[in-house]
């Protein structure tokens, strides 16, 4: 069970202005920006803001704020605060960043701010950073359980839940927060503590112009670090020992690493012995899941936690939904719902979890398609297609002999991933799509979520 939060962790803001005097500018008004847009002005800031959406416009002006469209006009700030997911040079400058890179002003994310406001405020709160191409947010999540289990005051958020700045000032503890490449190059004063990179792969490639690109800025999670956490389980990310700046920490969930955290097996342990059998720990299955349990478990056992109080948290980890997450188990047959997957590399290690499952797939094509998932077509008894790249899909698994049939939409392919399940004697219906979610979706949660409603009332989903 995770411990109450102490009421006395955080830090009192009455009459705390730490950027009374300094302009900013605020410049995407969704999940990260409308957010740091209030705290800022609370921390005394003097805050324009804009988006190109109107009915954020709209929302913005209500609470109070000055609109200016930064895109238009001379930039007159010290910094813009640029939503992540609008790019400040690849594939194309958004007008307001060219403007905050023409001043010479610096384009940020929201975690810079809380960092600095934490500073100021004295905080003795230690900063861990979390990224990778995929297990990010499991590992993020996980690690906060850990801390919050032990009793310690932690804060998640960033990329993750809460935006950054929507979170509280510590006193002690831990923030963990977990960093897309898109906020890790929009660092500049942010240093983490500990830095996690938990593997790497192609993705963002037109953002970041290229693998290198991409690979640059994740590797901004090691700026300054005391500790430095490394996934060895990929080469791309091996390459990378050379960029860490303090201790190396290497971890893998499934080769030794001296100096490390690692699984032998089912056991996760390090070099002092076994810290838990990862089958207590049901809602981590699976290599890759290993390897993040053996990063989060790495980063608490250095800032303080007991080998009992990090098997503890590995047992009692719920999961978070759509990444691997079991929706129900029906006549013998298990749903696991893997929406997250929206890349090849993502849905590897889920088919690699299995022996033998009939495999949803499909969606909006990432580059590669799933070609590279070949080496796990024995396991797939049959495959049901779904999305804008069906046929794609469906040509590469017909070069290979692997049963298929294209249903379209969702709420075609979950009954017939059930009869092909009876039909084939296939333990695991498997929702991981190797595609992104938008040609029918709103995102990757709304797909899971339809999935699971699915699964759990199939007579009222129809």
């Amino acid at each position: 069970m995770t411990a109450a939060p102490n009421p006395h962790a955080a830090i009192d803001e009455v009459g705390f202005r730490p950027f009374a005097g300094r302009r900013f500018v605020v410049v995407g008004l969704g999940k990260a920006g409308l957010p740091a847009a209030r705290r800022l002005r609370g921390w005394g800031a003097e805050i324009t803001v804009w988006d190109d959406n109107a009915a954020k416009r709209a929302e913005a002006a209500a609470e109070g704020f000055t609109l200016r469209d930064a895109g238009a006009e001379p930039f007159a700030a010290e910094a813009l605060l640029l939503s992540p997911g609008i790019p400040h040079r690849l594939p194309r400058v958004h007008p307001a960043a060219a403007r905050a890179l023409k001043a010479g002003a610096p384009v940020l994310c929201d975690a810079e701010f809380l960092f600095l406001a934490a500073k100021a405020a004295g905080s003795a709160a230690r900063f861990l950073g979390v990224t990778g191409t995929n297990g990010k947010s499991t590992t993020t999540a996980l690690l906060h359980h850990m801390l919050r289990s032990a009793g310690m005051a932690a804060e998640a958020g960033a990329n993750l839940g809460p935006a950054a700045t929507s979170l509280p000032l510590l006193r002690e503890g831990a923030y963990v927060l977990e960093m897309s490449s898109y906020m890790l190059e929009r660092l500049d004063a942010l240093r983490f503590d500990t830095g996690v990179m938990l593997n790497l792969s192609p993705d963002h490639l037109d953002r970041h112009g290229g693998m290198a690109g991409y690979a640059e800025a994740k590797a901004r999670i090691f700026l300054g670090n005391t500790v430095s956490v490394l996934g060895m389980d990929d080469v791309l990310s091996r390459e990378l020992a050379g960029r860490v700046t303090g201790r190396l920490v290497p971890v893998s969930g499934s080769t030794p690493q001296p100096g490390g955290v690692w699984a032998e097996g089912t056991i996760l342990r390090d070099e002092a012995g076994p810290l838990l059998d990862l089958r207590e720990a049901p809602a981590l299955p699976g290599t890759h899941n290993a390897q993040n349990a053996a990063a989060a478990a790495a980063v608490a056992l250095r800032i303080g936690l007991s080998r009992d109080q990090v098997a503890a948290g590995l047992r009692s980890y719920g999961g978070l939904p759509h990444r691997q997450e079991r929706v129900a188990e029906q006549d013998g047959i298990r749903f696991v719902n893997d929406s997250k997957a929206t890349n090849a590399d993502s849905t590897a290690w889920a088919l690699g979890t299995y022996d033998r499952v009939v495999w949803i797939a499909g969606g909006v094509p990432k580059e590669g398609g799933i070609a590279p998932l070949a080496p796990f077509f024995p396991r797939v008894a049959e495959a049901i297609l779904i999305g804008q790249c069906a046929p794609d899909f469906a040509e590469t698994l017909r070069a290979h002999g692997v049963p298929h049939a294209v249903a379209g939409t969702l709420e075609q392919a979950v009954p017939a991933a059930r009869e092909a399940a009876r039909r084939t004697g296939a333990p695991v219906v498997l929702l991981s799509p190797a595609a992104a979610s938008f040609d029918q979706f709103s995102g990757f949660e709304a797909r899971g979520e339809r999935f699971r409603e699915l699964v759990l009332h199939p007579a009222t989903s129809s």
